[in-house]
């Protein structure tokens, strides 16, 4: 089916628009007998394809999700035109991979989520969750995601690196310059795909995809000389290693997309329970019991990422639609998570929902988020924090939102205690 004109999805401005109207749109797509063909717009120096199907539904983003051999997760997943070389050597993660590759991969890095480290890690998240509401409350409040929500999750991905606190500054604007390559307070620059606005966010993206890529690679250049036991020794040691590229770029990975869902997802967190007192009342009755459901609701309500590529490697009917071998698919987890015919009243926030068989995470099969449980033990510990130590703690305002369509961003969000 075509794509009704109002509801171009190829568009920046359509990603400027309220988040109520985008779900109103997703909405409606979801209502269509099949899923759309969206015209690709072309991106200087890139290029581009003649378009892709946006998968809406949950049963469809679930179905491609688990079927990784004809919805491949190659040449990229992280961007709608195919990634030239001079990109990928710096975000081409495993997640751009299939298997055998993707495998062996995952395989090495999984050792950075055991249940040993993540468990050595507790002492250290909370902790670092207390020194960080001391900081805010010594600043007193101002922007809740540059004091706190965006402060915990780069701290913890950093410790979990070896990278020192002296850095950790620069991994976040770094961070941001990557996410946000399409707004305009992150890159400098006026939205827009004309060339030399193209060409300078392109730069300012290299630049920190190569400041990045090589901050991990030297470190890991150092473990190797010097092992100490800690992650980075793990990765690049053993049998089975990272080469300095490969670890350059799972850091860029563990950094963006642990960082990004995390620190959105706080800050989604503090707003939607000061919208929803209830919700919270409900949460501090029974802050154990129920703040595992809180968390996948949050991520379910907010979606952090918004969606991610798969290419037909071929001729394939789903539910209905035929697809030719080549096509591109986008998985909306952000609409799958209001689908109401899995979701009832998918437009609640309900932290008792059950089930919640959320997409937050990305779909089920090979790329579901390994860093999921990681994700809501800093969700976790942060809310503990913030209620106990602030029990008046709440948003003021509205956030404000980042430009992308493929995070779900907060910029900025007013808070008061």
């Amino acid at each position: 089916m075509s794509l009704p004109a109002d509801l171009d999805l190829s568009q920046i401005p359509f990603w400027g628009r309220s988040q109520a109207e985008r779900m109103d749109a997703f909405r409606m797509l979801r209502e269509l007998e099949r899923p759309v063909f969206v015209p690709e717009q072309a991106v200087p120096f890139i290029g581009g394809g003649p378009g892709y199907y946006a998968l809406v539904r949950h049963a469809d983003v679930t179905e491609a999700s688990r079927n990784a051999a004809v919805f491949s997760s190659e040449p990229c997943s992280n961007s709608i035109p195919d990634m030239p070389r001079w990109l990928s050597g710096y975000f081409g993660s495993m997640i751009n991979m299939d298997d055998p590759r993707h495998a062996r991969l995952r395989r090495i890095v999984s050792r950075a989520f055991t249940p040993r480290i993540l468990s050595k890690m507790e002492e250290d998240l909370a902790r670092a969750a207390a020194e960080i509401v001391d900081r805010a409350i010594e600043e007193g409040p101002g922007d809740f995601v540059t004091q706190v929500a965006a402060q915990l999750p780069v701290r913890v991905i950093c410790d979990m690196m070896g990278i020192p606190a002296t850095h950790h500054d620069l991994v976040l604007r770094r961070t941001n310059v990557i996410l946000g390559n399409a707004d305009p307070e992150y890159t400098g620059i006026a939205p827009g795909f004309g060339r030399l606005n193209v060409a300078r966010g392109l730069v300012r993206l290299l630049h920190a995809g190569y400041s990045l890529n090589r901050l991990a690679a030297r470190l890991g250049d150092e473990r190797r000389r010097r092992p100490t036991g800690d992650l980075v020794s793990l990765l690049v040691n053993g049998e089975e290693r990272l080469t300095s590229q490969e670890l350059g770029s799972f850091f860029i990975l563990l950094v963006v997309a642990g960082s990004e869902t995390t620190r959105n997802a706080i800050a989604y967190g503090l707003k939607l329970f000061t919208d929803h007192p209830e919700q919270r009342e409900l949460l501090l009755a029974d802050f154990d019991g129920r703040v595992a459901g809180a968390c996948d609701e949050i991520v379910r309500y907010a979606t952090p990422v918004i969606q991610f590529r798969r290419t037909v490697t071929r001729d394939h009917e789903m539910n209905g639609t035929a697809y030719r071998k080549g096509d591109k698919v986008l998985l909306f987890y952000n609409s799958a998570n209001r689908d109401e015919t899995i979701f009832r009243d998918p437009a609640t926030f309900d932290i008792t929902r059950d089930p919640n068989p959320h997409v937050g995470f990305g779909g089920p099969g090979p790329h579901y988020c390994l860093g999921a449980h990681l994700a809501r033990r800093e969700m976790s510990v942060m809310f503990r924090e913030l209620f106990t130590r602030l029990p008046d703690v709440r948003a003021v305002g509205e956030p404000d939102f980042l430009l992308s369509n493929f995070i779900n961003g907060v910029k900025h969000l007013r808070w008061t205690f």
